[in-house]
């Protein structure tokens, strides 16, 4: 679970690497580094949540239980997603 939060970061950051080594500065390298790859990463984390989506329509205990954490893991991925393509590059460009 922990996985789904931090590859959005470690995507846009690997690819602001990217950018740093090639030999851009470093403004310029988190302002397309993160452009180029922020697309990618919110559909994937959309396909992701629309995975937890059936999760909220079970019924019984097991369903109760599979909601809270369907809503959990929604929440989590969808901050994960602001996170990674506002502050990550932000502090990149440090």
């Amino acid at each position: 679970a922990v996985g789904f939060v931090v590859d959005d970061a470690i995507v846009v950051v690997e690819n602001i690497h990217r950018h740093l080594e090639a030999g851009q500065g470093m403004r310029e390298a988190a302002i397309k580094g993160s452009g180029e790859i922020g697309f990618t990463v919110v559909s994937i984390s959309f396909s992701l949540v629309a995975a937890f989506i059936p999760l909220l329509f079970m019924g019984g205990v097991v369903g109760r239980l599979f909601k809270e954490f369907a809503l959990t893991a929604t929440a989590t991925i969808l901050i994960s997603v602001v996170v990674s393509l506002t502050l990550a590059p932000t502090l990149a460009a440090l």
